[in-house]
């Protein structure tokens, strides 16, 4: 069902085409929940775009992954860490869902409120999700099954790590980051993922056109979020000057967008309401790619 494409830089190809060849419930047969990592591994340091948080299931969520996880969780080779990817693995959409269809790419995906609702009422598009947490996994995966749903697939991988080799150039439609982890702190802010550099990958898997929507509660993040996009000449903003906020410190400036009508009051939305806190919408549309003069193929 997943598709990985041979790299010479990384040792081993034959032995890894053949576990990428595996299906998503490998893990499961061996006796390890997906996205565990062998014995003996250990945890890549590097800075990371979220918090990490307990992998434990508890009994139901842990029948519900046994029975179905194979259906909708992606299995990948992985490098060091629970939540690497290995940099030769490769995701083929039409492998992965058997048809071509519109595609939507969910940057941590939650319990699944978001993406099971859009898939439920888009049966003609796919999507997938990548998630760093296994239960909020474990319960998309219960929601999709109760809505007997068979166009998501999720896979448990740190999008700032997987996105720049994941998938190939122009593959997908739309890519929702709503409400990360806002890394409230100051100090902390280079932590945070809507950054110019993942913009870019963004922009490299987008297919012209395609649309990134963001979403987030804390005023400054959402400025954050504008400014990326409006930064990077791989996107446009179609809201540039509107809806201004008070509280920026460009008060006049705005670039916000009108709520996505697709996008679901979730708990985590419902919780920052309760705080007081306002969402802000903001949206990159990809620019059309430069075509390749003669002169440029003939130098690559």
């Amino acid at each position: 069902m997943i598709v990985a494409e041979d790299n010479e830089a990384v040792g081993g190809a034959a032995a890894q085409t053949a576990d990428v060849a595996q299906s998503a419930g490998a893990n499961v047969r061996n006796g390890r929940r997906p996205g565990d990592a062998p014995e003996g591994t250990v945890f890549m340091s590097r800075t990371k775009s979220f918090t990490r948080r307990s992998r434990e299931l508890p009994p139901n969520l842990a029948r519900t992954w046994d029975a179905h996880a194979e259906r909708y969780v992606i299995e990948p080779r992985r490098g060091i860490g629970y939540t690497t990817v290995a940099e030769d693995f490769r995701l083929d959409p039409v492998e992965l869902f058997g048809r071509r269809a519109p595609l939507t790419l969910e940057i941590g995906s939650g319990t699944g409120e978001q993406i099971v609702a859009a898939a439920a009422a888009h049966p003609d598009r796919d999507y997938l999700a990548l998630e760093v947490w296994v239960p909020g996994i474990a319960k998309l995966v219960s929601k999709a099954v109760e809505a007997g749903l068979d166009n998501i697939r999720v896979l448990e991988a740190d999008a700032a790590q997987a996105l720049p080799f994941l998938l190939a150039d122009a593959s997908l439609d739309e890519v929702w980051t709503f409400f990360p982890d806002p890394w409230r702190k100051a100090r902390h802010h280079k932590r945070r993922l809507v950054s110019d550099e993942f913009a870019r990958e963004v922009a490299r898997v987008l297919r012209d056109g395609g649309v990134w929507r963001l979403a987030t509660d804390w005023d400054n993040y959402a400025w954050q979020m504008r400014d990326v996009i409006e930064a990077c000449p791989l996107f446009e903003n179609p809201y540039r000057g509107q809806r201004p906020d008070p509280e920026d410190p460009e008060p006049g400036r705005g670039g916000f967008a009108p709520r996505y009508e697709g996008r679901v009051v979730t708990h985590f939305e419902t919780r920052g309401i309760d705080a007081g806190r306002r969402a802000h919408d903001i949206v990159g549309v990809r620019v059309p790619r430069q075509p390749q003069t003669q002169a440029t193929i003939s130098a690559n």
